[in-house]
């Protein structure tokens, strides 16, 4: 997972409220064994609207998409997090967004930021012409407007962002620790480690 510390372009003012993730990623896409190709399948019904901001060239590549209020509900499918990232998506700004959404898509290495709705339609706004940028060390969405929108972050979720480190990645940041571990278990345990062998 690559470390996330600013996050600066183009934002997709996409907006609408409570889309799912069956509109993030249909179903049909959840054959693939890859998670590559499936930014292809990203807002397929959307894409599907003449003029829709997904396929406006001026948006080709935006690092961030601004949505609407209970941002990925529905299913819990992680191909919706994983079609975002084909798409180069690295944040989503939304009024709010679903719990288990959320979780995808931050084992992903996606920053979800909530901030109220006024301010995600000021975001809307700028968006339409300017970029966005989003620091995660001061926890804030600026605009060349001089527009300053701070936001929460769960402490860990922070840190993990800012190191990269997904669920594996924490787990040999303790190397050392499991290994002293599991040193210690095979002396106290001995009988059970030599049954073991027996057996």
């Amino acid at each position: 997972m690559e470390p996330v510390s600013t996050i600066e372009g183009r934002a997709i003012p996409f907006g609408r409220k409570n889309v799912d993730t069956d509109v993030i990623i249909p179903a049909r896409w959840l054959k693939t064994i890859s998670r590559e190709g499936l930014g292809r399948g990203a807002f397929e019904t959307v894409r599907a609207e003449p003029g829709n901001v997904f396929d406006d060239p001026a948006n080709a590549g935006a690092p961030i998409l601004v949505a609407g209020d209970n941002f990925g509900c529905g299913s819990s499918r992680e191909h919706a997090a994983w079609a975002l990232l084909d798409m180069g998506v690295k944040a989503v700004i939304a009024p709010s967004f679903s719990d288990i959404f959320s979780g995808n898509a931050f084992k992903n290495g996606i920053l979800t930021v909530v901030l109220p709705q006024e301010q995600v339609d000021r975001l809307m706004e700028v968006a339409r012409e300017q970029p966005i940028t989003i620091d995660l060390e001061t926890q804030t969405v600026t605009t060349p407007f001089q527009d300053r929108f701070p936001f929460e972050i769960d402490p860990f979720r922070k840190h993990c962002l800012a190191e990269g480190l997904d669920e594996v990645g924490l787990t040999m940041a303790r190397g050392d620790a499991i290994a002293a571990y599991e040193a210690r278990q095979s002396q106290a345990m001995a009988w059970y480690a030599q049954g073991t062998q027996a057996a």
